[in-house]
């Protein structure tokens, strides 16, 4: 029976863990490594078998379902069988026992790696931009408001990436194994149950790294169980594999490679993003210089007639952000669906980078390019499912707090907008100034 198991659980394992995907190959090969980005890195180290196709893995990269488990179960189940026919004099498999477990060791280590350098550089869950902090609370789905929650503290963000990395150090080494994926499973197990309770993404592939765990974690789990519950005395496992000279040597070149590319390079590659961006997750593309903030809309005209200010008009605009990329949000009580983002995913084009508006309602999301020539201003929202929006609009600054905005909306009707910057004070802010020991009065 024990064999029986053992054979069924390799298979698993081996399947689950090893690239074998041919899309995964497609991708690696399609890598610019002289050109390399950490995205790159971070997407490789994410991989897991997909049997069946859906929107988030729908380019190689993403996630599988607990479908594609399904599959790789049967799989397992089948070959556990032909195996258990085909050899009947093996007595064990502690050789192959040994490097499952040195594949599940290094799996599970650089799927802690790849997202502990994006919490220690606290980039996963960014500080709120000026139009999240200007968004109403129940504007906002489950997973935004988690993690906004996460993004207002950075050092107990980066706190959380330095346990991942530690979990994986551990990880690196065969007597210190079970100590590392004893640490995964209460950390990974609250990621998992985090996005259970905040309808997160991401909670196959976090299950997927706490069975792993699990799994290297039964190799001492009994014999620690019998010496601390029971205070019996236990017997450590004494197999030990025997290697050649040249064996040693390719071990500690595979072992040095892997660390210097997953530890030193992906770490390296992900601080010069940190440095020079802040955060993967907003454009880089700045926006109107010196514009960013707050603005009251104090005049809205369209076709010429005046709109009063109104919270359920859908066509007269509230207030309008501008951050310091080139991005505007409207509040207006015009209904759109949102768009979700609810797996990590990294992108380089600013098009692409939609982390500001999933999950966020309340608010139309706009692109824009600047004429500084003409002094236009291109809008585009950012919503996928309104691809059509598009405004040209004239711009005006009188004075340094005031914008006006003229020209023509998506259904090329003319519009007229005075803007009026509200000199707001952001607790965020007040804090990281002044720090926590003072008063604030905002």
């Amino acid at each position: 029976m024990e064999k029986t198991a053992f054979r069924f659980f390799f298979i698993y394992f081996f399947i689950q863990a090893v690239p074998l995907d041919w899309k995964y190959f497609r991708n690696l090969f399609s890598i610019n490594w002289l050109d390399l980005h950490f995205r790159d890195i971070f997407y490789l180290s994410r991989y897991t078998p997909q049997f069946f196709s859906t929107p988030e893995n729908a380019t190689g990269w993403g996630i599988n379902s607990f479908a594609d488990w399904g599959v790789v179960l049967v799989i397992a189940v089948i070959g556990a069988a032909i195996w258990s026919a085909a050899d009947r004099k093996h007595k064990e498999y502690n050789q192959l026992y040994y490097w499952l477990r040195v594949i599940l060791r290094y799996r599970l280590a650089i799927g802690l790696i790849a997202y502990a350098f994006l919490k220690i550089y606290p980039m996963q869950s960014p500080l709120p931009s000026i139009s999240n902090l200007n968004t109403h609370y129940g504007d906002f789905n489950a997973w935004k408001i988690f993690s906004l929650t996460l993004g207002i503290v950075p050092d107990y963000q980066s706190f959380l990436g330095l346990v991942e990395l530690l979990a994986a150090a551990l990880l690196f080494f065969r007597k210190t194994a079970s100590i590392g994926a004893f640490l995964v499973l209460p950390f990974t197990g609250n990621v998992f149950m985090s996005n259970l309770a905040y309808e997160g993404g991401e909670y196959v592939y976090s299950f997927y790294l706490i069975t792993i765990a699990l799994f290297l974690f039964a190799y001492d789990g009994k014999r620690l169980f019998t010496l601390l519950t029971l205070e019996q005395p236990t017997l450590p496992n004494r197999f030990h594999p025997k290697f050649t000279d040249w064996q040693k040597s390719a071990r500690l070149v595979l072992k040095s490679a892997f660390v210097f590319v997953f530890i030193f390079l992906y770490g390296y590659k992900t601080y010069a993003v940190y440095h020079k961006e802040g955060s993967y997750h907003f454009p880089k593309t700045a926006g109107l210089p010196n514009a960013s903030g707050l603005y009251n809309v104090k005049e809205f005209r369209i076709n010429n007639q005046v709109l009063p200010y109104s919270v359920t008009d859908p066509i007269r605009w509230q207030d309008v952000v501008f951050e310091k990329w080139a991005t505007i949000s409207i509040r207006s009580n015009q209904k759109t669906p949102l768009e979700e983002a609810k797996t990590e995913e990294i992108f380089l084009n600013d098009q692409d980078r939609n982390y500001e508006e999933a999950g966020s309602g309340g608010r139309q999301y706009y692109s824009y390019q600047i004429d500084a020539a003409n002094q236009t201003l291109i809008l585009q929202n950012k919503n996928k499912n309104r691809p059509s929006d598009k405004l040209t609009l004239n711009y005006e600054r009188p004075n340094a707090n005031q914008i006006i905005l003229s020209g023509h909306n998506e259904k090329q009707e003319p519009v007229y907008v005075v803007l009026e910057k509200i000199n707001k004070k952001y607790l965020l802010d007040e804090v990281a100034r002044e720090g926590r020991q003072k008063l604030m009065k905002l």
